[in-house]
């Protein structure tokens, strides 16, 4: 993962040692817990000016990180103020610029926290209007659902508190961009991301000032409420929002479905896409599938009847569509073997130092972490907060363990009454591991644990990979499979598919124009 650099000038704020310490964390755990990251379209994000990123929220705490780790210079997250309360959770987030907002339904004093909440509110704005940086999630609160969530008012009331403040200084006007998040599974360790950073939104003009306060409360709220669905619709453009997994699910698989039969069209070889490269195929399937359910419905529901009982097909088999698409004419004994070698390699390494540093540094805090999730399960947490909380407690429980593994094996390599100091002590040369200063070796297995960790992470990549193409061509060279009529049958719905997208100009294609700000991407999409 390459992360972006930040914005370059004089003028703008330089990041704080405990910034960059939070940053550097928010990548760390960021690059561990995807096995994938693209940030894509960073030419997006103005030069000039304030910006507050707006994004959907799937995935309680990943969420957050994800986008602190990705988007360049200072940024501040607005967070819910009861978790500013959590003990070291509160504190990290505090120290990764999070401000936090009080909500009138998290408070017994309505009168209170409206007034504390908007005193909160106009600092942010002043901040944006300077050049600051802001995150917020409009939805308000993190859920599981597949579509996006109705938007708040309050990052659209920040914004124009922010471009009142710019104009009255003669400072450059603040953006909002929309921030795409796609993740292939976000509640499972090691799986795939993307941040995609959408064009800048073109806003209305801000209402004038006026005497009347009765009027102008009402001019600022009429401007809020256009603001706020503009908002509402831009990330639903942005994430691909959709009614039921099952119609996302289907939009990515019948998405591979079209790039394979391209592929085999043009005489290419059928490779494994960059997740931004699916996120891209993804949203122009769904322009297309909302335009003809929008246009000419009759035209699709034949194609989707065939997709779906073909791919639950597949789902029965325990293949992909990616398997049927690549299958070699004749898959010999060659790929088979090249897949085993790979596999031993890579299983090899699994069992040398990298591997059992690994497991003492870390399975017994995974460990205790996967019990502790499930005791928290067992009490009945929202679905929406499970990876919130299993990366909370990790931050918890893996350093400590670290750090009592450090203290444990320094003092056996070192103490004069260990039967490892003893035994070591019978070579010359391994005498000199006993020698070595305390400090510094506990210091230097305190480094250890993590990076061996990672290290291990990599290598079960490569294991887990040889696995599934060793399966792959196990499953090739069966004959019980019917792979004939499966490719027969994928190319042919991959071919309908891929005549209807040709007769449309989607998101991607050179002719295409991004929709106006708050236009889903369907109604810019046209027939050729």
């Amino acid at each position: 993962m390459s992360w972006l650099g930040g914005p370059k000038g004089g003028e703008l704020p330089k990041l704080g040692l405990i910034y960059r310490i939070m940053r550097f964390f928010s990548r760390s755990l960021m690059s561990v817990w995807f096995r994938e990251l693209d940030v894509v379209d960073n030419e997006n994000i103005p030069q000039e000016g304030g910006i507050m990123y707006v994004a959907w929220h799937p995935s309680g705490l990943i969420d957050p990180l994800l986008l602190h780790a990705s988007l360049p210079g200072k940024l501040s997250i607005l967070a819910k103020h009861t978790l500013f309360k959590i003990p070291l959770l509160g504190r990290l987030i505090k120290a990764g610029g999070g401000l936090p907002i009080f909500r009138a339904s998290d408070s017994d004093n309505l009168e209170e926290a409206k007034i504390r909440n908007q005193k909160m509110l106009e600092e942010v704005g002043k901040e944006i209007s300077n050049g600051g940086k802001l995150l917020l999630f409009p939805e308000g609160k993190t859920h599981t659902d597949s579509e996006v969530k109705k938007a708040k008012t309050g990052a659209a009331r920040i914004m124009l508190i922010a471009l009142r403040k710019a104009k009255e200084e003669g400072l450059v006007p603040p953006n909002i961009i929309p921030v795409g998040l796609h993740y292939s599974n976000s509640k499972k360790f090691r799986e795939r991301g993307a941040v995609i950073l959408e064009r800048p939104m073109k806003l209305p003009n801000i209402p004038p000032i006026v005497e009347n306060d009765d009027e102008q409360q009402t001019l600022d709220r009429l401007w809020t409420s256009q603001v706020t669905d503009f908002i509402e619709k831009e990330l639903k453009r942005a994430s691909h929002s959709k009614i039921s997994w099952e119609e996302r699910r289907l939009i990515w698989q019948g998405r591979s479905v079209v790039y394979a039969e391209r592929a085999i069209k043009n005489g290419e070889k059928i490779r494994r896409l960059s997740f931004a490269e699916s996120v891209l195929g993804a949203r122009r399937m769904r322009a297309g599938w909302e335009y003809f359910t929008a246009n000419n419905p009759k035209k699709i529901d034949t194609i989707l009847l065939k997709s779906k009982q073909h791919f639950e097909e597949l789902d029965n088999l325990g293949i992909t569509p990616f398997d049927v698409a690549a299958k070699p004419e004749k898959p010999g004994i060659g790929g088979f073997i090249v897949a085993l070698i790979a596999w031993v390699w890579a299983a090899a390494w699994m069992f040398g130092l990298v591997t059992w540093s690994a497991v003492l540094g870390n399975v017994p805090p995974y460990q205790a972490n996967y019990l502790t999730m499930w005791g928290l399960k067992k009490k009945g947490i929202e679905e929406s907060v499970h990876a919130t909380m299993k990366l909370g407690t990790a931050v918890i429980i893996f350093p400590l363990w670290w750090i009592f593994a450090s203290l444990s094996v320094t003092a056996i390599f070192l103490s004069k009454n260990s039967p490892i100091f003893i035994l070591l002590n019978k070579h010359w040369l391994l005498a000199y591991f006993t020698q070595i200063n305390p400090i510094l070796m506990f210091i230097i297995l305190l480094i250890w644990w993590p990076v061996s960790g990672k290290m291990h992470l990599n290598l079960y990549s490569r294991l887990a990979r040889s696995w599934l193409s060793l399966k792959r061509w196990s499953n090739w060279r069966k004959n019980e499979l019917d792979w004939n009529r499966l490719q027969k049958q994928q190319r042919e719905i991959g071919g309908l598919l891929v005549t209807l997208g040709d007769s449309l100009i989607l998101p991607g294609d050179p002719e295409w124009e991004d929709p106006p700000t708050a236009e889903d991407d369907f109604r810019h999409v046209s027939l050729r």
